[in-house]
């Protein structure tokens, strides 16, 4: 069993910057990868970004690319969202997520095994 945590979350004007962290706890939490989404109000969850268990392997939704960096400190057992140049419509909860068997990241919703409670990022124009 995996616990994840988010944190970090808050109100920010559009082009400002937050850093989401995500506490993992439990047997696999520094082998697994994780991933971030988000789901907006009325939207389905929507991949964000995702990482490799060991930080090597990064990818970003197209619409975050060159404004948001995942990373992971499995020393701490914390992955990193810094998002950057924030826009509008990047308002959302924020959801961490880990993978129970793969150490690689996926964009898709539904092989994720364990995730957190979310955390509120809102975006003021």
């Amino acid at each position: 069993q995996v616990q994840l945590v988010e944190s970090g979350g808050g109100l920010v004007q559009a082009g400002g910057s937050l850093r989401l962290s995500c506490a993992a706890s439990g047997r696999t939490s520094s082998s697994a990868a994780m991933g971030w989404f988000r789901q907006a109000p009325g939207k389905e969850r929507e991949f964000v970004s995702g990482i490799n268990w060991s930080g090597d392997s990064t990818g970003h939704a197209n619409s975050v690319k060159g404004r948001f960096t995942i990373s992971r400190d499995n020393a701490k057992n914390t992955v990193y969202l810094q998002m950057n140049s924030l826009k509008p419509e990047d308002t959302a909860v924020y959801y961490c997520a880990a993978r129970r068997y793969s150490t690689t990241w996926s964009s898709y919703v539904d092989v994720y095994d364990y995730w957190g409670q979310g955390t509120q990022v809102t975006v003021s124009s």
